[in-house]
């Protein structure tokens, strides 16, 4: 068995393209606007992760929102760039907006923004953070 892709399943088909292709920036592979189906290049061998849950509510909420089983991201759809804080003022400049603004995961090891797609899937921009500051917070945790 070898994993192909990740689909998303869409209402307003013409609206993701070009929200993918357009505003993200995305190469398209195969299809167009006004197709049934599109393929996207997104270049990383890393196509497939677990996360729990309650992680991912509590970095793109309040933590004092409660949000139920049913209300909960089933999927997070993570594209890695070059420069968060870089890529989120473009995005915002082209008029998208954020549920979170650029923050340091330090326990991740990564820094992150989340926004949605207009089918409301959750997405996730994220850039490593210098080795320097992944190995401060390893050290740190150590002495706990």
């Amino acid at each position: 068995m070898k994993f192909s892709n990740l689909r998303l399943l869409v209402n307003d088909f013409d609206t993701c393209f070009t929200f993918y292709h357009d505003l993200l920036g995305l190469s398209c592979t195969w299809g167009k606007l006004g197709d049934n189906f599109a393929s996207f290049t997104l270049g990383t061998p890393s196509v497939l992760s677990l996360f729990k849950a309650d992680l991912m509510n509590a970095a793109i909420n309040d933590s004092h929102t409660l949000v139920t089983e049913s209300g909960r991201d089933k999927v997070a759809l993570v594209l890695q760039v070059d420069n968060v804080n870089d890529t989120y003022q473009q995005l915002q400049k082209k008029g998208l907006s954020f549920l979170t603004e650029p923050k340091d995961m330090t326990a991740w090891g990564i820094r992150v923004v989340h926004f949605r797609d207009p089918e409301h899937n959750l997405i996730e921009l994220y850039s490593d953070l210098p080795k320097e500051q992944w190995d401060h917070h390893l050290i740190e945790a150590e002495k706990i």
